[in-house]
């Protein structure tokens, strides 16, 4: 619920701030004092369009903030921004065209703030009760208000068991009022279904164009599994070659540098070996003389086999290098055809081995497909055949809820002045099943007798659509729970409702439909809490919380102000209203309207 709301340096306003109660808040005041201009302002915070020119005269940035009192918001959790103390959005509006935006003070997108606004604030005012001219938001209504769209706690029904025309005729969506987990509505698992059914329909589309091209690519694919295949390539091939390459292209340098090196070590008249021999023998007459030699004795003991074993392994490493001198082209053919295999199929020898992996796969598949195409296809048709009994079900729902809607909509217009008008919704089946079903469903509306409904958007005024939108959120609030009983604060502690805003409601009514309009405000402020800007007294003085807003001129600046009334004051703003001056019988009159009892769900 919306708290409190600050507003700063926008358009005509320097600085305001505003305190909103539970129930129903009326705002009032003279032509231009700047109401609408409040409504503007929460537009912007919930990612209306900004700029420049909404900037107060002389300032250099705007700044918009609200607080909202819920502790327990889905998004805010998901975002992991902490609400133990409420919510508060801010925007801001500079002269250079840059805004900034923030939830809690954490930096945020205007898309962001403008999700988590919007699941707080519904604002209806003309341009928001525009989406009921437009022909494809009336199924959403429908669904809406009809409560199509609503979690059952009811046992799912599938598309088998919908061929039960009973079973689909006894099928209950309504909210549960218990605790256990909910089953998706109807049209979420239709939504869901459909999903399903195009995803099967792409898998046999694409399943039949690899049909029709699977000759040449099963050819195709053949052809480079023989190529990887004739090729017998190991792991680490290409390695091992590399190296095998280094050593042929330094044949002459390795071999002669291996036979030096084994001639100074063994073979050559005075090598190392015979060296280290000699110097052993002399040590050995020394040792047997002086002790103390011993050790060194040792050592060079030591060392002699391992000058040997160096010697072995050396003569070995020399006689690596008698190599074939063919050998060179064979090794160069080798490395060659792995290149050239790398520049088709991937890098290195695992690559080229993982793609024909792959190559393997798709052939296999295509020799199938025949199989696959079949399973696919049959799996598609069980799924459509359970997508048209869902929507079958689900447009006798709609078929049901329409009636319904008709009748109560009806009946609210005429409470809302509409003595003789006719509403009515016009379903004709589609000529295919759909993302949202079989339905092409339109709103009609007639304000005078005699006339046949048409489209709203070939009859309707400003006001009228008000009006209609007021009715269908009357009907709406009659599904949700009173804020203010002890049992709905019993069963969420955290709740808080949320905010209707209702700018010009009121537009071209007067007398008792004022009266009307007034009374259905007031109960809907059961189930949300209401903003409502009037300069009717009818509908001023059923307020919870009245608050005046007031514009005066300085030299060269204007000042929007705002005052909570009450008592007397409130009488007086009454009698304004009234007859646009405070006279005696217009405080009569105001005392009159506000003793009037007030109806409240």
């Amino acid at each position: 619920m919306l708290r409190e709301l600050r507003i700063k340096n926008f358009t005509i306003i320097d600085d305001l701030s505003i305190q909103f109660e539970t129930g129903l808040n009326i705002l009032t005041g003279e032509t231009g004092a700047g109401k609408s201009v409040i409504v503007d302002a929460i537009g912007i915070l919930l990612g209306e369009k900004a700029s420049q020119d909404m900037i107060k005269t002389g300032e250099k940035e705007a700044h918009i903030e609200a607080y909202f009192d819920n502790t327990d918001h889905p998004l805010l959790k998901e975002l992991s921004i902490e609400s133990d103390e409420g919510i508060i959005l801010r925007r801001s509006i500079n002269s250079q065209g840059k805004g900034r935006s923030y939830i809690n003070d954490i930096a945020s997108s205007i898309q962001t703030l403008s999700s988590v606004g919007r699941s707080l604030i519904d604002i209806h005012g003309q341009h928001e009760h525009q989406s009921l001219l437009k022909k494809e938001s009336h199924l959403a209504f429908l669904d809406a208000f009809g409560g199509l769209n609503k979690d059952s706690n009811k046992l799912q029904v599938t598309g088998n068991e919908l061929k039960d025309k009973k079973e689909s005729e006894n099928l209950l969506l309504v909210t549960p009022h218990s605790s256990p987990p909910s089953d998706p509505s109807l049209v979420t698992r239709y939504s869901l279904l459909f999903s399903e059914v195009v995803e099967l329909r792409n898998k046999v589309t694409g399943m039949k164009q690899k049909i029709r091209e699977r000759s040449q690519r099963i050819e195709f694919l053949r052809f480079q599994l023989n190529e990887i295949d004739s090729a017998q390539l190991k792991q680490g091939e290409k390695e091992s070659l590399e190296e095998e390459r280094a050593i042929l292209l330094n044949l002459s340098k390795l071999k002669e540098s291996s036979e030096t090196a084994y001639m100074l070590l063994y073979e050559a008249e005075g090598s190392s070996l015979e060296r280290l021999s000699a110097v052993a023998s002399r040590i050995r007459e020394i040792a047997q003389i002086d002790p103390d030699a011993r050790e060194l004795l040792a050592t060079l003991e030591a060392a002699v086999p391992l000058l040997e074993d160096s010697a072995i392994l050396l003569r070995g490493l020399k006689d690596k290098y008698d190599i074939d001198p063919h050998k060179l082209g064979e090794v160069d053919e080798r490395f060659e055809l792995i290149k050239r295999l790398e520049k088709k199929y991937g890098e290195n020898v695992e690559g080229i081995l993982g793609y024909g992996e792959r190559a393997r796969e798709e052939l296999k598949s295509l020799e199938t497909a025949d199989e696959q195409l079949e399973a696919f296809d049959n799996e598609l048709k069980a799924r459509e055949r359970e997508l048209l009994s869902l929507a079958e079900a689900l447009s006798k729902k709609r078929q049901s809820a329409a009636k319904h809607i008709e009748t109560t909509v009806m009946a609210e217009l005429r409470e809302l002045g509409f003595q003789k008008a006719e509403f009515r919704i016009d379903m004709k089946r589609k000529d295919a099943v759909t993302a949202t079903g079989l339905d092409d469903v339109e709103f009609l509306f007639s304000a005078n007798p005699g006339e046949s409904p048409k489209p709203l958007a070939k009859v309707v005024s400003g006001g009228e659509l008000s009006r209609i939108m007021l009715a269908l959120k009357c009907i709406k609030s009659r599904n949700e729970p009173s804020v203010t009983s002890d049992e709905s604060k019993r069963k969420d502690k955290n709740r808080s409702p949320m905010t209707l805003i209702f700018d010009e409601v009121d537009a071209g009514i007067g007398g008792v439909t004022a009266q009307h309009v007034g009374k259905r405000l007031k109960d809907i402020s059961g189930a949300y809490q209401v903003l409502c800007i009037t300069h009717l007294p009818q509908i001023a003085a059923l307020a919870d919380y009245h608050m005046k807003v007031e514009k005066s001129m300085a030299k060269d600046t204007v000042k929007v102000a705002i005052e909570p009334l009450s008592d007397y004051k409130r009488e007086e703003e009454l009698a304004r209203m009234l007859s646009g001056r405070i006279t005696d019988g217009s405080l009569k009159h105001a005392k009159e309207l506000l003793s009037t009892p007030k109806s409240k769900r």
